[in-house]
């Protein structure tokens, strides 16, 4: 039997704000984001990047469980839209997320319905809403 090997990325971010501007994140291999502010300005902002990065995880995991249930050569495409309710009083948060998944390909009901359950059982940021990580916050 082969062995499963997983190359680790560097990953985390660094926010960086001064008194006027954007917030500018950074990240360890280098990617840059500016965020948006307002509610007019295009871009991200941190909600935005909170449901891209579920529909990033989602789109990612359906396609790692298209190919573990021997199907991939069927998978054309899939498409995560990810919205949410936020609450209207503090504290500030997330009550609920919306989440669609449209799976393109040659595939029954039955199939797309277990790609999309084990995506979302793959998925480390759903897995992570879901759960109860454990927050550190340092002062320097």
């Amino acid at each position: 039997m082969s062995e499963l090997r997983v190359k680790k990325r560097d990953v985390g971010a660094v926010a960086l704000l001064g008194r006027n501007g954007h917030p500018q994140i950074e990240t360890p291999t280098g990617g840059n984001l500016s965020v948006a502010t307002a509610a007019s300005d295009p871009g991200f902002n941190p909600l935005d990047l909170l449901y891209s990065s579920l529909a990033a995880c989602l789109v990612l995991s359906a396609r790692i469980a298209a190919s573990r249930m021997g199907v991939l050569d069927r998978f054309q495409a899939v498409e995560a839209k990810v919205t949410g309710e936020k609450s209207d009083g503090e504290p500030a948060r997330i009550l609920r997320f919306d989440m669609r998944l449209v799976i393109t390909g040659n595939f029954d009901e039955e199939t797309k319905q277990a790609i999309v359950h084990e995506a979302e059982r793959i998925c480390t940021v759903s897995n992570t809403l879901r759960g109860e990580a454990e927050f550190r916050l340092d002062i320097a």
